[in-house]
């Protein structure tokens, strides 16, 4: 079955061309991504990666690589009629900017990423080895693993996958709740997101979140699909593209050192570093930054 991506177009027409790369994989598009742009000055188009949100089919991991997703791009610009557009990623999203940009460098005016996770080994086993992030969170990394076999502790992604995929309803759904708690301790600096509450009341939702992590752990166990060609290692590809880097300091997810590592390879880019901030773009220091910084990239047109 071939897939079906939704996309939308909002804003001005004859605005500066900007596409928003969600996070995940998996997450999907809502209307809250909207309000990063001036819809006066952008043309704004937002679509649901493989597998996700409104596309079809829905959590399927059928040809549903990076290398698939930055061709979807490719094909979306294409289709619209854009020749040259701004990309804006956070999280994964920021990921698939990179990749994309290194693989269609004439097609990019300006790249917008927030919240760098730059896809390494290092990057994954961050969230889901016992030497990463479970250093900082001991009590909440025990109820994760808490319940898998004694030698998948200490790398479970392949444990949780399987638990969180089973056709094992109670099975599925316990695993589920561990790694929402888990990783709400990671994503937001102060009280988890409300999104966490919110899907233990809506089943809906929950459904719909618990796809998205299927979908983002079957990345991570392949290591995202780009092992072979590191995006540290292609910067001069891109170098020459304008560039804003915005890093919480407190990123617990994607830790600082990756936006980092990033702005050492490429000093062109400004990086800007976000005190007393966290991961989750709904932060109201990284929304005033983001804004700020789609203010600013308004002179690319």
């Amino acid at each position: 079955m071939n897939h079906q991506i939704y996309v939308e177009e909002c804003g001005n027409p004859l605005g500066i061309p900007v596409v928003f790369l969600h996070g995940g994989p998996g997450s999907g598009c809502n209307e809250s991504h909207r309000r990063f742009f001036d819809p006066k000055h952008y043309h704004i188009i937002l679509f649901d990666q493989r597998g996700c949100g409104r596309s079809r089919p829905y959590r399927s991991l059928q040809r549903n690589t990076t290398a698939h997703l930055i061709q979807d791009i490719e094909v979306i610009r294409q289709h619209i009629g854009i020749k040259k557009w701004l990309i804006f990623g956070g999280s994964w999203g920021a990921t698939l900017a990179l990749y994309y940009a290194q693989h269609f460098p004439q097609q990019v005016s300006g790249l917008l990423l927030r919240g760098i996770f730059l896809a390494r080994s290092q990057d994954i086993d961050w969230v889901y080895s016992e030497n990463g992030a479970a250093k900082l969170f001991p009590d909440a990394w025990q109820q994760l693993v808490q319940g898998l076999p004694k030698d998948e502790q200490a790398q479970p992604l392949s444990a949780i996958y399987q638990q969180l995929s089973s056709d094992n309803s109670k099975v599925s759904t316990a695993m589920f709740n561990k790694l929402q708690h888990w990783e709400a301790n990671l994503i937001a600096l102060q009280e988890p997101p409300e999104f966490l509450a919110s899907t233990t009341k809506d089943s809906a939702k929950a459904l719909k979140v618990k796809a998205s992590s299927i979908i983002q752990l079957y990345y991570s166990l392949n290591r995202c699909f780009i092992n072979q060609t590191p995006l540290l290692e292609s910067i001069d590809i891109i170098r020459h593209i304008p560039t804003i880097i915005i890093h919480g300091r407190y990123d617990m997810l994607c830790p600082l050192e990756q936006a980092w590592q990033l702005k050492q390879r490429w000093p062109e880019a400004k990086l800007i570093i976000v005190e007393m901030a966290g991961h989750v773009a709904s932060e109201p220091r990284i929304i005033d930054a983001l804004i700020k910084a789609t203010d600013d990239l308004c002179q690319l047109k």
